[in-house]
């Protein structure tokens, strides 16, 4: 029976090498993978989660976790009932199932989604350059960014377009993807699935906004945040979706999402957003400056961003640093370096953009 599992995972790690020296050429995974596999599977995933009305990933999320919740203590128990001379034979044969149960899961994980973190990217299909800018870029985009925060938000606050009913979000999110589709047709995704997440409680804690299920191909939206986040959040979620796997390219192909949403809360929704990341990369450069230009946010706008952080504050607890590391282990485990920090990079492609098409 070892003999069988041994051969079998030789097998597995067979197909996860060789998946894994594909995914060292980037020209490939785009032309095989994600222009050309992930398209029809993505699609054919999003058909059958979308005809669920809650969230299908998170109720197999759920189920996982309850069989692991069962399936350490049984084994434990089981360890314990064995014979002493067996129980060397006990823990080769479960270490083998463990060995075979996630190189299962990598091989999926990869081919259903995963491996679009080795394309080349949007800044390709772009022609941008988003590592090329100075701190006189970062002023121009933090000052031009301002403008953008302030007047969306007057909008908003005279009810033009106030739309923050999450049904209305994903009405509009699909309209806005397949406006962006018509200028750019490497964003053109079908069957949009969007979810109100299950395990909100779960992101509150962990701080997350939303998150994209590769299993299912649903994009999960935690509405627990203030309401202004969330056409954004949507936006990156179905980002996810349409193949760009990385965070700051999620965040730069969900901007181009919100923007043809031409509706003025999803424009501040974005624009508040890569405010602060913006922002932020600037204080790094120069603290003086980028107080300077924070300072002239409008009255509505600290308001809505006190309520963000009121928000946070309140949901903090000694899990929250914990998943975060994690978290930003995985990014850096998956082509992002630097971790959590990956999604503030989006600066660099929002200032390539401008460069190239000078508008934001």
């Amino acid at each position: 029976m070892i003999r069988k599992k041994l051969k079998i995972l030789a097998i597995l790690l067979l197909l996860g090498l060789l998946l894994h020296i594909f995914s060292r050429s980037p020209s490939l995974v785009e032309t095989y993978f994600s222009l050309g596999i992930y398209k029809p599977v993505s699609r054919c995933l999003r058909l059958i989660s979308g005809a669920f009305p809650f969230s299908l990933g998170d109720v197999l999320y759920g189920l996982a976790v309850v069989f692991l919740l069962w399936k350490i203590p049984f084994s434990i128990y089981k360890f314990r009932k064995t014979l002493p001379r067996d129980r060397k034979t006990f823990i080769v044969s479960g270490s083998i199932k463990l060995a075979v149960g996630l190189s299962v899961l990598y091989l999926v994980f990869n081919l259903l989604w995963g491996l679009n973190y080795n394309r080349p990217g949007v800044q390709h299909e772009l022609g941008i350059k988003p590592e090329l800018y100075s701190k006189d870029d970062l002023i121009q985009i933090n000052e031009l960014l301002l403008q953008k925060v302030n007047h969306s938000r007057e909008q908003v606050e005279a009810g033009t377009g106030l739309i923050y009913n999450f049904d209305s979000v994903i009405r509009i999110t699909r309209k806005a993807v397949n406006r962006a589709a018509l200028q750019m047709p490497f964003l053109s995704t079908s069957h949009i699935t969007i979810k109100r997440s299950i395990w909100q409680w779960l992101g509150n804690s962990g701080g997350f906004t939303g998150y994209y299920n590769p299993f299912t191909g649903e994009a999960q939206v935690n509405t627990d945040y203030p309401a202004f986040i969330l056409p954004y959040v949507a936006c990156h979620e179905v980002a996810h979706q349409a193949g760009y796997a990385k965070e700051m390219e999620a965040n730069f192909v969900g901007y181009l999402f919100a923007v043809n949403a031409e509706n003025p809360a999803f424009d501040y929704s974005v624009y508040i957003d890569l405010f602060l990341y913006a922002n932020r990369n600037l204080y790094g450069a120069d603290s003086t400056q980028a107080i300077r230009i924070r300072k002239n946010l409008d009255t509505s706008v600290v308001n809505d961003l006190e309520e963000l952080r009121n928000f946070m504050v309140r949901h903090q607890n000694f899990a929250e640093p914990v998943i975060r590391w994690i978290y930003s282990a995985y990014l850096r485990g998956n082509q992002q370096p630097d971790g959590l920090l990956s999604y503030d990079k989006v600066t660099g492609f929002i200032i390539g953009y401008y460069k190239k098409f000078g508008r934001i």
